[in-house]
């Protein structure tokens, strides 16, 4: 006797196996351990470049990734750079949108909420007088970040709100920007 599994696709993911994967995590939690990993070089001036590859997944070392993603890191003419890639500020700006958009997305396929669009903009104000060591009383970081959110779909605006809040609510790049993350530096010389 074959058993035949149906896929639903909804919002691009196969909640099949969003499901499958949850269920294996809860009955296994040791499986839900990652370390993702960057590697980067400084290629002269403001201009550096990260490739990210491999990453620990799942109780082993995933091989799935043929080739590396690479990304090109500088800073505009104004911060002293050649325009060689978006500054790290910005990668953040980007990866605390793509983030909480892959969530909330999840979770409206999750929530069986239909999309027909999503988009965001994002704003960081950031005083570059701490990051140029021209004041100690000023933030390196951003003071303020604000994300405008645009969605769409078929469902009642509150269940949309919804899941734009379980977006950030799940969103591993918005815990660690509002809540924190220790960072340690361990320093290699010659």
């Amino acid at each position: 006797m074959t058993e035949t599994i149906t896929h639903t696709v909804r919002n691009g993911v196969d909640t099949t196996n969003l499901f499958a994967t949850l269920d294996v995590l809860k009955a296994q939690p040791d499986l839900a351990r990652f370390r993702f990993r960057a590697r980067n070089q400084w290629m002269g001036g403001s201009h550096n470049r990260s490739t990210i590859k491999d990453f620990y997944a799942a109780g082993g070392e995933d091989t799935s990734r043929a080739e590396a993603f690479t990304l090109d890191a500088g800073e505009p003419a104004i911060l002293i750079g050649e325009d060689d890639g978006p500054n790290p500020a910005e990668f953040l700006l980007h990866a605390l949108a793509a983030c909480v958009t892959t969530s909330l997305v999840y979770a409206a396929a999750a929530r069986k909420v239909k999309l027909t669009a999503v988009s965001s903009a994002l704003e960081g104000d950031l005083d570059v007088q701490g990051a140029m060591g021209l004041d100690d009383g000023v933030r390196n970081g951003f003071e303020q970040i604000r994300i405008t959110i645009h969605i769409a779909g078929e469902a009642t605006p509150e269940k949309l709100r919804e899941v734009v809040q379980r977006g950030t609510d799940r969103s591993v790049v918005f815990d660690s920007i509002t809540r924190g993350v220790p960072v340690s530096v361990e320093v290699i010389t010659p």
